[in-house]
């Protein structure tokens, strides 16, 4: 029988704003390479820090709850003129958390 995958709890917020512009910084990369560079990446990456940080400020550490928090709330946003959608920035914030973590992203082993 297979194991469960162990939640990821991140380590208590200790710096707001480096924590954010990290994010911020590195989701609008990758939504520049990722397809195309668009105006309104820079805008989907500081949508989805914002709400990575207000949960994160509210005490929320699960990197799972996080990401079905940023699916939740970018549900909102207008995407349509951007490649992505809400699920794709949820992922690739996981995905960027998990490699600053030193976490293998590709089969989930560390």
């Amino acid at each position: 029988m297979s194991q469960p995958i162990p939640p990821i709890v991140l380590p208590p917020l200790e710096n707001v704003e480096v924590e954010a512009n990290w994010l911020r910084q590195n989701l609008h990369q990758w939504l520049n390479e990722e397809f195309l560079p668009e105006a309104i990446n820079e805008t989907i990456a500081y949508r989805a820090s914002q709400i990575f940080i207000r949960h994160r400020l509210e005490g929320e550490n699960d990197l799972g709850s996080l990401v079905i928090a940023i699916v939740t709330e970018m549900q909102s946003f207008d995407f349509q003129k951007s490649f992505y959608s809400e699920f794709a920035i949820a992922n690739a914030v996981s995905d960027l958390i998990l490699k600053s973590l030193g976490i293998d992203t590709c089969c989930g082993n560390n």
